[in-house]
């Protein structure tokens, strides 16, 4: 916004630069004298209106006698940070003008086709790529072009990774690139599995529930019932019949696989898993990370442990 403002007024577009202030300035002024040119109107949780609705703006407090105008339209997908923000300003008291369809507050800052049609046809250009929007927007962008007399082939609407090979003044379609998103985790930033991140959902949602199971596998015998633990799913002390429900359904589980010669670790766990997700998603309607451990407890004492 300041290098339009700055570019406005050296275009000449903006013919009193004294009407231009600081935003340190603003306390010179009765509120009635200063009209605030912002960002955020998208928002923004960072921007300079956010900041003001939420109070914790350096130089700008709202005052109920205020008005703030959106002179924007909202983008697809931001409807609900945009409500957000003008619900804060209502609650500051604030009277807030949206752009509508006989409103004529929207003022865009993209080209209109008639602009894009002028561009196209005072560069002359050989090849056409739009870029930055959706893809009907670049689809359309393109089609402005073949009107203006590229040729189709000489068209490209290409997607996040695509890319355009440039070789003897000719250009092609070339190979695709990985395009995805780039986690940066903690110090560590590259690929994070997509099993990774699933799992980090679900612990944030429904929590983690962990399962000790002491078997003596020699004897093929579930020493006590299974202990139940968990994080971020219930409170154990609290919910004392739950944790009963599926120690007694974890125990039926170990105790029928015990039966089998054939039955490992690996394969004990896979049937507590498989087995506790639908029966606690049917009690709760939550599906918590199941962990199940087993110890083998042997005669001599000496404990082996196999987890996830």
């Amino acid at each position: 916004m300041e290098n339009n403002i700055k570019i406005s007024t050296e275009g000449g577009y903006i013919d009193h630069k004294e009407i231009l202030i600081q935003p340190e300035e603003l306390n010179n002024y009765k509120p009635g004298e200063v009209a605030i040119l912002c960002t955020g109107s998208q928002g923004e949780p960072l921007a300079a209106l956010s900041r003001m609705s939420n109070g914790n703006h350096k130089y700008v407090k709202l005052k109920p006698d205020d008005i703030v105008i959106f002179s924007s339209s909202a983008i697809p997908g931001n409807a609900l940070s945009i409500s957000k923000i003008i619900n804060k300003l209502c609650l500051n008291g604030v009277s807030v003008y949206t752009n509508k369809s006989l409103s004529g507050l929207h003022t865009s800052g993209h080209a209109n086709e008639e602009e894009l049609k002028l561009m196209i046809r005072l560069i002359k250009p050989k090849y056409l790529m739009p870029f930055h929007g959706d893809y009907r927007m670049l689809k359309h962008h393109a089609n402005l072009g073949i009107e203006c007399g590229i040729p189709k082939e000489n068209t490209f609407v290409l997607k996040n990774g695509d890319s355009l090979d440039l070789v003897n003044h000719e250009i092609t379609k070339g190979e695709s690139m990985p395009g995805a998103d780039v986690y940066v985790d903690g110090n560590r930033i590259g690929e994070i599995g997509g099993a990774v991140i699933r799992d980090r959902k679900i612990m944030a949602n429904d929590g983690i529930l962990v399962v000790i199971i002491n078997v003596d596998m020699k004897k093929r015998e579930l020493l006590i019932k299974p202990n139940i633990t968990t994080r971020g799913f219930i409170q154990v002390n609290e919910n004392e019949e739950l944790i009963k429900k599926i120690e007694n359904f974890a125990e039926n589980i170990v105790k029928e696989q015990l039966k089998d010669p054939h039955a490992t670790f690996a394969i004990i766990k896979s049937e507590l898993t498989n087995g506790l997700i639908p029966f606690i998603n049917d009690l709760t309607g939550r599906k918590p990370i199941i962990l199940p451990v087993i110890l083998d407890i042997k005669k001599e004492a000496k404990v082996e442990v196999e987890t996830l």
